[in-house]
């Protein structure tokens, strides 16, 4: 549900002439969530004033606050690209400016820019990814989760049976006709019976360390390649429950994205490199419930993306895209 206008820090922030006089263009990324402006050098996130079952930008102060934890936290595995949160600010005359010395409109995150060619979901789709390219990228999650600080306060069956009447609310939010109401209803009560099946299993995974302070967002578009190795970005910065997690569950989310993408050789390459360097094979039998959890909160993710959309076109593939999720 968007909470303010920012329609007037958006037209801001879409004219090159607002970053510098070195700045000639400004390509514009949209989310659900954000607002991503890319000059030749770098990149601003702004996020929306939006409020949703699961996130909440809707002050001022929630975006500052975030902003700077999305620097912080992203800076594990990113350092070279978070730089810092800046803010938009009203000068004398009362237009905006980038960190000038009057009052702050809204923030940003500002990062390098990187060669956006080098994503792996735009990897993914000119066929670039190989046995050698998932072998990398399972090294590089396991040693991220291997270094994760544990939690054995949290998670486990009851984490996620509060995921699962999360994802429920958030359907009934974000359908809004975009998605058929008995197939989440039926979604919703497999899920719930799985938990059931593997709930004992999540508490002990809890108690033995599985659940770490994760990525939480751990799809192919949150990964692009540093030097020539597979390097994390955009963690979940907005919620301090949300990416303290079982590991499992954090990489079922590249598992489910590259399966979506029809690249299941890939997604087993990944997966079977992943259990042979930790050995975690002892949570495999809540993995078909990780990934489905993790395709659910795309479909609905996506269903409230299409109405973030300025683009018409753009909006009804978002809304096709929830479908095949769900």
């Amino acid at each position: 549900m968007v909470i303010d206008d920012q329609a007037e820090v958006i037209s801001f922030l879409s004219r090159a002439e607002s970053f510098g006089g070195h700045v000639v263009r400004v390509d514009r990324v949209e989310t659900h969530a954000s607002v991503i402006f890319l000059t030749e050098n770098r990149a601003y996130k702004l996020k929306r004033a939006v409020r949703f079952p699961y996130l909440d930008y809707s002050t001022i102060e929630d975006r500052k606050r975030f902003c700077e934890a999305e620097v912080e936290i992203n800076r594990r595995t990113a350092p070279m690209v978070y730089r810092r949160a800046v803010a938009v600010t009203r000068n004398g005359g009362g237009g905006l400016v980038i960190d000038g010395g009057g009052p702050a409109v809204d923030w940003l995150v500002e990062m390098e820019r990187f060669d956006q060619s080098t994503l792996f979901d735009r990897l993914c789709q000119r066929g670039r990814l190989d046995r050698f390219a998932m072998e990398d990228l399972a090294d590089a999650v396991a040693r991220f989760h291997a270094e994760a600080e544990v939690h054995t306060d949290t998670g486990g069956r009851g984490a996620i049976a509060d995921l699962i009447e999360n994802n429920l609310a958030s359907f009934a939010e974000a359908a809004g006709g975009v998605l058929d109401a008995a197939t989440v209803a039926h979604l919703t009560e497999a899920c719930r019976r799985a938990l059931d099946g593997c709930g004992d299993l999540l508490d002990a995974r809890r108690l033995a360390g599985s659940v770490r302070r994760c990525h939480g967002d751990l799809h192919l578009r949150n990964i692009f390649l540093y030097e020539g190795q597979a390097t994390l970005f955009d963690a979940i910065e907005f919620d301090d429950a949300l990416p303290v997690i079982d590991v499992l569950y954090d990489l079922a989310f590249l598992i489910m994205d590259l399966d979506h993408r029809a690249q299941r050789g890939l997604a087993s390459i990944l997966f079977n490199r992943y259990l042979d360097v930790t050995g975690d094979g002892e949570g495999l039998a809540a993995f078909p419930l990780f990934l489905a959890l993790r395709s659910a909160i795309r479909g609905h993710v996506s269903a409230a993306a299409a109405d973030s959309q300025s683009d018409d076109d753009e909006a009804t593939s978002v809304r096709v895209e929830a479908r095949q999720y769900v």
